[in-house]
């Protein structure tokens, strides 16, 4: 799979996370979630612009393709600020996608040198190369307390996004990839991301309601992944709303999904 392929496959996946409805907390096109300053089309935006710039992080693993895994990771990281730069730009300055930028560049990148070595390209062994070019980033970088993501890990001991790259993203395979390989559509796309909400330590969700929030999800989540429908779907969005929770983490890591069940559907 070429580069501009890799990009279309990302831009794809993003707009297919937010475009999903109903999203308990979440932005989709039903409402903007427990938030006030995103709309589905500040989303879209944002994909728009990353667009050409999964496509650049795809190029440079094809350009790096010889190099030890590890040694890549700088390069794309300079890569992955000027695109924030130009998600800031598309969206006015809101963060809507800065967790799935590093994780789905870095998957990327990951496609674009097992392409040029010839390597089979499967979820399994895409994760497992980016698991072996990030190791270490949690030990490296959570430290202070600088950003939200570091007071939570501070707090916590959650490592994020971090966590989840160099896990291989072990809960998008074991928790959401049954779901959209069984089931394409919408549904099948809830169960996944109601699925990972029972199962991960979300770090937005810590930073907004602190461990307790957390379990209060994770349980509510639950019962609703077995009573699936979009009544109870649309209770616990309005339940989210109300106590200002909002599973970002989980909405980025459907989304790295839905890159990786498009990916082997190619």
């Amino acid at each position: 799979m070429n580069s501009a392929e890799l990009g279309a496959l990302a831009r794809r996946a993003l707009e297919q996370e937010v475009l999903l409805t109903p999203k308990p907390g979440l932005v989709d096109r039903r409402n903007s979630g427990a938030h006030r300053d995103m709309t589905a089309e500040t989303f879209l935006r944002s994909a728009a612009a990353l667009e050409p710039h999964f496509v650049l992080l795809a190029r440079a693993g094809e350009a790096q393709a010889e190099l030890p895994p590890a040694e890549t990771l700088p390069p794309l990281r300079a890569l992955g600020l000027a695109a924030e730069a130009d998600m800031l730009r598309a969206t006015d300055g809101v963060n809507t996608h800065k967790g799935a930028l590093f994780s789905i560049g870095l998957l990327c990148a990951c496609a674009g040198r097992m392409t040029v070595l010839k390597q089979p390209l499967s979820p399994e062994t895409l994760c497992a190369l980016a698991a072996e070019t990030v190791a270490g980033i949690s030990a490296r970088e959570l430290r202070g307390s600088g950003s939200n993501g570091l007071r939570v890990h501070a707090a916590t001991g959650a490592r994020g996004v971090r966590g989840e790259a160099e896990s291989g993203f072990a809960s998008v395979r074991q928790h959401a990839l049954p779901y959209l390989r069984r089931d394409d559509g919408d549904q099948g796309r809830l169960l996944a991301l109601l699925a990972l909400m029972q199962q991960v330590e979300d770090t937005n969700v810590l930073h907004r309601a602190g461990p307790e929030g957390l379990r209060w999800l994770q349980r509510r989540a639950g019962e609703t992944l077995e009573r699936f429908s979009p009544a109870a779907l649309e209770q616990l969005d309005a339940e989210c709303i109300r106590r200002n929770i909002s599973p970002g983490g989980c909405a980025d890591l459907l989304a790295i999904g839905l890159f990786l069940v498009q990916l082997e559907r190619a």
